[in-house]
């Protein structure tokens, strides 16, 4: 593993640049689920559900349930765009479009494309969430300068899943199976991270279940961003992230040379 990792350089960038190129063809179809998407559930849970709940208890204080979900849909925002990009559109890339064989002929080696299509796939989440953030600016809801740390947040969260994404796509035999990942790690994430009601509600072992997702650390930075708050847990919230990328990258690496180098 070691010896692979150091057969990587600088041209894994070329693979971010091949996926940048398509993604700019095709930048206003991108750009959609991120513009619609905070506008949608905020009429659908802010305005709704929100009208009901009010204000909610946080960090000793009562904020307004649109706030309170606002960076719970930047933190899923950054979870579907990294993860959805390493596993549909890579699998799509490498069994059916065939460009993986297309670009091994070429100098940059089996490693240095994965780690350019998980790079890319943290791009996404980045570019994904400064137009979220763009919408969501407009509805008065997010504390500036400090919103801004959410987008360092987008590339490290999107590296985590990411490189998770790319793990599955390393042992999902066909593309209908990616159902499974979604439904039994997605989904959990979805419900239970603290996107849309305090971790405190749920009961103690589901609570500590939900501080082993990633997503979590991810609302754990974003949520104190938003609203102008610094803690010391978003310290620990980072030293999750990287670890889990540290991890997970290596993993994938290794998953998706067993894969394709048979």
């Amino acid at each position: 593993m070691k010896t692979r990792l150091k057969t990587i350089s600088w041209r894994f960038l070329r693979i971010w640049q091949r996926n940048w190129d398509v993604y700019a063809r095709t930048w206003k179809i991108n750009f959609i689920p991120p513009i619609l998407e905070p506008v949608l559930y905020l009429v659908a849970f802010g305005a709704g559900l929100g009208y009901l709940v009010g204000e909610i208890p946080w960090e000793g204080r009562r904020i307004g349930y649109t706030a309170f979900i606002a960076p719970g849909l930047l933190s899923i925002n950054i979870m579907q765009n990294s993860f959805f990009e390493t596993t549909y559109s890579s699998f799509v890339r490498m069994y059916y479009q065939k460009t993986f064989d297309a670009i091994l002929a070429t100098p940059l080696n089996l490693e240095e494309i994965i780690l350019g299509e998980i790079v890319w796939g943290a791009t996404r989440s980045f570019l994904a969430t400064a137009v979220m953030l763009a919408v969501l600016s407009f509805f008065g809801i997010l504390t500036y300068p400090s919103t801004l740390l959410v987008l360092p947040v987008a590339f490290l969260g999107g590296l985590a899943f990411g490189a998770a994404g790319m793990c599955f796509t390393g042992i999902i035999p066909t593309i209908e199976i990616f159902n499974i990942p979604v439904f039994l790690f997605v989904t959990p994430m979805f419900l239970f991270s603290g996107t849309f009601f305090p971790l405190e509600q749920l009961p103690a072992g589901v609570r500590t279940i939900a501080y082993c997702f990633p997503l979590t650390h991810i609302v754990e930075l974003c949520r104190p961003a938003t609203l102008g708050v610094y803690k010391i847990g978003q310290l620990w919230a980072v030293i999750y992230l990287s670890f889990f990328s540290l991890v997970t990258i290596p993993l994938a690496l290794f998953l998706m040379r067993r894969r394709l180098i048979q």
